[in-house]
């Protein structure tokens, strides 16, 4: 058997909350090869360890969170980490990335991968150090949000300065809101482990939050002087790409994004605001009005954090919405307040929710409440008066209510998608996602290869399975002509990123939008590897299908799944620059069934033996 190269730590830690216990295991080098990190270790923990039948919030459900062979190398903005669960909004595989200093204090302990299995009785922090783990109890930070939560934690634990970083649930995830998140809230910027209900498995455990101690641990390169070579020389490029996240961070987005015409207003009846209008919470506007400095995670010369202040609001050094989040809190409200939209994000921040589903669950719940599918009697007088399109105000409340699940944040506590099922069948009308996750804030009407990179996504309504940046530059933007494919080979590209792991703005940017040999290059002078091009595509193939595999065995997917909502299948854009298009339910059969084609999958969407086999995804798992 080959041996692990020296990149990586060499174990995995698994913690029992039961017991308290705690087993670190070898990592396999065979595992390593396959699979490489983060997204493709987290997916074998779950695979190996979950059963099919297990419901998320059940204590077989577990958490795991890992690293990559390149975190703490000269490789650029490798300081991501890769949390992996049974999500309560899919009831399927999915992951989760998160960028900060936490990520790179995990590498240094020698934890690969770091296992949370089982629930505890009371409430309690997970703390880990390069010895193993141990569970602190601590019933007193019960209801605390994020940030404060990071700093007791921190206040508590640290023996040296810098030396504990902290991943934390908020209120939300402690009240099982179906899409809280997870916040690791630094010294310089946040992270945010965003989509998909990690805080509320978090929360269903019975744990707070993760802290690290920073450990011993420095990964050894095969071959340093090449890395540092090839990094060297992807600067220039890097930072000449990312100029304007650099300048305004993915708010960045918002005007450009609005004149195609693809920009989702007022639950995506419309794609396109007035210039004006979109400006108002634009990153021009943000950028000279309400920025106070710039922040970056560990190991990143991009710099596309921001903070902002809001003195109208008492608001001080937030963290500056991303263009995700101002689609779903601005512009699906049709809102378009800046200060009062700044002033959500910071909830959904420090309550621990993802903006993304839960102002997209908003937007629904609006436009049902309008159309009369939602029976305002029903609600308290308050609660209907909130459920408006334009009602900025009504935001903030709406916020505190979800992650309290109190009134009508009850309901939308559940996303969209459930909410829908005690609707009716006639509110389905007026979902905007798939696989029970909303849908960022890329359209899938305007851009053919989000249509089916979303229909086949693992993770539902996540942008990053299939990528849309090279769609916005013109490539199948409006062609299903080897969409298919490209979508496929984009979700290679994505489930290799998050296994290295890396900043897809980084990775994008500096390195390529597709899988190339500068990837290949990198990853052989790390690990010392033999690696063509083909085979480090094949590890992205790989994972992917694992994680296909994973949903297929919990019956969740199929051809019947992978679907498209009404609004997207029967109702063209109705203006602006993108006006007419949208993916009628022929066109999306016919793409199905050319990308199960090109992956080797039968005509329901079933890996077939031979497939997995040919990329020996048995060979991954657990006997």
């Amino acid at each position: 058997m080959s041996e692990l190269p020296n990149v990586y730590g060499g174990e995995i830690l698994h913690v029992s909350l039961d017991t308290g216990t705690t087993e670190r295991e070898a990592i396999d080098p065979e595992h390593a090869r396959l699979l490489l990190g983060g997204n493709g270790f987290v997916a074998k923990q779950v695979s190996d360890h979950v059963p099919p039948t297990s419901d998320p919030f059940d204590p077989e459900n577990v958490l795991a969170l890992s690293v990559g062979p390149m975190n703490a190398t000269p490789f650029q903005s490798t300081s991501r980490g890769v949390v992996g669960f049974i999500s309560p909004m899919t009831n399927g595989f999915f992951d989760s990335t998160f960028g900060g200093t936490f990520p790179r204090a995990q590498k240094t302990t020698g934890f690969e991968t770091i296992v949370l299995h089982g629930a505890t009785d009371e409430l309690s922090y997970v703390l880990v150090d390069e010895s193993g783990a141990s569970i602190v109890p601590a019933p007193d930070l019960a209801g605390l949000d994020t940030y404060r939560t990071c700093e007791v934690i921190r206040e508590r634990e640290e023996e040296d300065d810098d030396d504990v970083h902290v991943l934390a649930a908020g209120p939300a995830g402690e009240n099982r809101v179906r899409y809280a998140c997870l916040v690791h809230k630094g010294r310089d910027r946040e992270g945010v482990a965003g989509r998909g209900g990690a805080g509320a498995v978090l929360g269903s455990k019975g744990i707070k939050a993760i802290a690290i101690r920073e450990g011993s641990f420095e990964p050894q390169l095969a071959d340093e002087d090449a890395l540092r070579e090839l990094a060297a020389s992807r600067m220039g490029p890097l930072m000449a790409e990312t100029e304007m996240l650099q300048e305004y961070g993915t708010s960045g987005l918002v005007n450009p994004i609005n004149e195609m015409g693809k920009l989702g207003r007022r639950n995506n009846r419309t794609e396109q605001v007035s210039l004006e209008t979109a400006d108002r919470i634009s990153g021009e506007t943000l950028r000279e009005e309400y920025v106070t400095e710039h922040t970056t995670c560990a190991n990143c010369a991009v710099r596309c954090g921001k903070h902002v202040t809001v003195q109208s609001e008492g608001l001080t050094d937030a963290k500056i919405p991303e263009f995700e989040s101002l689609f779903g809190t601005a512009t699906m409200q049709d809102v378009f307040d800046p200060e009062q939209v700044m002033v959500v994000n910071d909830r959904c921040d420090r309550l621990g929710m993802d903006s993304i589903s839960w102002g997209v669950t908003v937007a629904f719940a609006r436009e049902c409440a309008e159309s009369g599918v939602l029976d305002t009697a029903d609600l308290s007088d308050a609660d209907a008066d909130r459920l408006r399109f334009g009602d900025a105000e009504g935001l903030v409340t709406l916020v505190d209510d979800t992650a309290a699940r109190e009134g009508i944040g009850d309901r939308l506590a559940e996303g969209s998608f459930r909410m829908a099922e005690t609707l009716g069948s006639d509110a389905e009308a007026y979902l905007h996602g798939s696989k029970g996750l909303e849908f960022a804030a890329h359209s899938p009407r305007g851009l053919k290869g989000m249509s089916i990179g979303y229909a086949t996504s693992t993770r539902g309504g996540s942008h990053h399975d299939t990528r849309p940046t090279l769609q916005y530059d013109g490539e199948h933007t409006e062609t299903t002509a080897g969409t298919p494919e490209f979508a496929a080979r984009s979700q290679h590209f994505t489930a290799l990123g998050d296994s290295l792991t890396q900043c897809r703005f980084v990775s994008e940017g500096g390195w390529g939008k597709r899988v190339n040999e500068r990837y290949r290059d990198a990853i052989v002078a790390a690990t010392g590897w033999d690696l063509t091009r083909e085979a480090v595509e094949r590890i992205g193939e790989r994972i992917y299908n694992l994680e296909r595999l994973i949903n297929v065995e919990r019956g969740i997917a199929d051809r019947d799944a992978d679907s498209l909502p009404h609004r997207v299948t029967h109702e063209p854009i109705p203006d602006g620059p993108a006006a007419g298009m949208h993916c009628p339910p022929e066109e999306l059969d016919r793409m199905l069934s050319e990308y199960y084609e090109f992956r080797g999958w039968n005509d329901k969407g079933i890996p077939t033996d031979e497939t997995l086999e040919d990329l020996r995804i048995p060979d991954c798992l657990a006997d």
